[in-house]
């Protein structure tokens, strides 16, 4: 459960961490971010999960997510993970959205995915042993949240584990992948045909199917341009108001799909998370 240190920037009062260790859920080196806010030298600190979307890494959140302020100035840590394992021997594809840089967050099961591709048990299990034997964490108090894939990833996750996550919201996730063609592709590549084994991956089927969170913040860009093929929010309004799950989703005017939308509204979603982190 060690990791190496392989940059350090000081931020806020707190310090940016870049980090990599050995994982033997993926059988490869994995890299994240850690942001430890100042509050962290004097013991330890509810910590926020952050999942990147299709093509990003650790970096793409920590270099333009603008997460820093907010997070010093509630006191949590937040971590940022890979979106899949990488390197030499591991599965690709030629095309953005299936191999590295888009594990869609769950366990492959199917061939050439199979043998890398377990970053459900990454994200679930090994990753917070890893912090917690290396960062003054309070792993008590969790919250969870990303972008795109990676909201689809924070939305199934929560829904889960409700009893470990205090909190979740989005931006711009995939909210049903099983019925969007990001999923339609990704699912059987990495989990094979059988539709019945997606359920456990999609938000929308896993609140029909009877999981339940307190309540959800999602913003969704209203000028993005996956917003209709791939994103349909409308999905998941209809599944919690059915369910009786309190979502609280905004349409933004003029918002795109990138770190512009993100960087903008991130303060939002980190005082979202703050309030139901008790801090």
């Amino acid at each position: 459960m060690t990791m190496d240190i392989v940059s350090r920037f000081a931020a806020h009062g707190g310090q940016q961490l870049v980090a990599k260790h050995t994982s033997r859920a993926t059988g490869t080196e994995m890299t994240f971010a850690v942001y430890l806010p100042p509050q962290a030298e004097a013991g330890p600190r509810p910590v926020l999960w952050y999942l990147s979307g299709l093509t990003c890494t650790h970096a793409n959140v920590m270099e333009k997510g603008e997460y820093r302020k907010a997070a010093a100035e509630a006191g949590i840590i937040v971590v940022c993970p890979d979106t899949s394992p990488r390197g030499e021997g591991v599965a690709d594809d030629e095309a953005y959205d299936l191999g590295q840089g888009a594990g869609f967050y769950v366990d492959a099961t199917q061939p050439p995915f199979s043998p890398h591709f377990k970053m459900r048990t990454y994200i679930e299990e090994e990753l917070p042993e890893v912090v917690a034997a290396n960062v003054p964490a309070d792993l008590g108090r969790q919250g969870i949240f990303g972008h795109s894939m990676g909201g689809h990833g924070a939305l199934t996750i929560a829904l889960r584990h409700p009893e470990r996550f205090a909190s979740v919201s989005a931006f711009a996730p995939i909210v049903a992948p099983a019925q969007v063609p990001w999923g339609q592709k990704a699912f059987p590549a990495y989990l094979g045909g059988d539709t019945s084994r997606w359920r456990r991956h999609d938000a929308v089927a896993l609140i029909e199917d009877g999981a339940r969170v307190k309540d959800i913040l999602v913003d969704q860009g209203e000028a993005d341009n996956f917003l209709a093929d791939q994103l349909k929010p409308e999905l998941l309004a209809k599944a919690c108001a059915d369910a009786g799950i309190d979502l609280t989703l905004r349409m933004r005017p003029g918002y795109d799909h990138s770190y512009y939308f993100i960087s903008t509204f991130m303060p939002d979603h980190i005082a979202w998370h703050a309030e139901r982190l008790g801090v």
